[in-house]
């Protein structure tokens, strides 16, 4: 039996237990992530707490929806047993209708047969590490092993453990002049984010300095489920010119090569963004957007409106 569960009665025990057990478990779903990302989730918990399913759930002028949140690329329904599409299929359908507006991507393992639902797909990146460090750099792209010759020649520096502030202001006065949506709160959202996985021991960041102990990149990682997440990165314009962001990620790779972690890039539906993974030897995975919009028709028309501009 499935039960739709509000935020204070979620026995946080349990869930935790769970995701760490299950078998499509990431690290998105941990309670005290779910916690930064979307504070007061609901879920839907099957039994006791045999399948579990996060419910970001938001409230605006008095009409609920469910929206991904920033920095959770997947959730969906998490199981640690025999997980079919009709496991699925029965969460989606659980969730309560008077949410009406639901866009929400669920994880690689939650498959759906049913062409009832409204689905997309999305694109993740993903690369084994299991092999030696220099049979996966045999892999990289001709223009990433000589974007990674001119750096090396460079004679960067890497540190690890540099401060996740360091990431956020790098990013903010670069790339993030371009990025409007995300706001001071977003900002503190994912800094909040990056210390806490740090204090739990799931978290890892790195910086490329220049010779004038200038910092060039910075990146953060997250390590759960066998996975090392490329969750969060920063570049100057001069670590661009570098290319020390490759030169980090290339760093990382030798560091947990060979080893049981998959890099998981978090993909990009952006084509610039997913050459520049693909450039390692990251190959393409898909999991599904599930959506849902049951709003009146000129609060549906509005939404996609909002969307197509960005």
């Amino acid at each position: 039996m499935i039960k739709y569960v509000k935020h204070k009665n979620i026995d946080k025990e349990k869930w935790d237990d769970l995701i760490g057990k299950a078998f499509n478990g990431n690290i998105y779903a941990y309670s005290w992530y779910l916690d930064i990302v979307h504070p007061y989730w609901d879920a839907l918990i099957e039994d006791d707490y045999e399948r579990v399913m996060p419910m970001p759930v938001s409230r605006k002028f008095g009409i609920k929806y469910m929206l991904q949140p920033f920095f959770a690329q997947q959730l969906g329904v998490f199981s640690s047993s025999i997980l079919t599409p009709d496991n699925v299929a029965a969460f989606l359908n659980a969730i309560p209708r008077n949410i009406k507006l639901v866009e929400i991507n669920l994880n690689s393992y939650n498959r759906i047969v049913d062409e009832r639902f409204d689905i997309r797909f999305r694109k993740n990146y993903l690369l084994d590490l299991i092999n030696p460090y220099e049979i996966t750099r045999k892999n990289y792209s001709t223009n990433h092993k000589r974007k990674l010759k001119k750096a090396e020649k460079l004679q960067l520096g890497i540190l690890k453990n540099i401060r996740p502030d360091d990431i956020v202001t790098l990013f903010r006065a670069n790339k993030g002049k371009k990025i409007k949506k995300w706001t001071d709160h977003h900002y503190l959202r994912l800094q909040h984010l990056m210390y806490m996985a740090i204090h739990k021991g799931k978290g890892v960041t790195y910086g490329v300095f220049s010779g004038n102990n200038e910092l060039l990149a910075g990146a953060c990682f997250f390590k759960s489920h066998s996975k090392l997440v490329f969750i969060f990165s920063g570049q100057s314009e001069e670590g661009m010119k570098n290319n020390s962001l490759a030169y980090l990620i290339d760093n990382v790779i030798q560091q947990y090569s060979p080893g049981n972690y998959i890099l998981d890039f978090e993909g990009s539906d952006d084509p610039g963004m997913a050459r520049f993974y693909k450039g390692f030897g990251a190959k393409e995975t898909l999991y599904y957007q599930f959506r849902r919009n049951n709003l009146i028709l000129p609060l549906s028309v509005a939404y996609k409106l909002k969307k197509k501009v960005g």
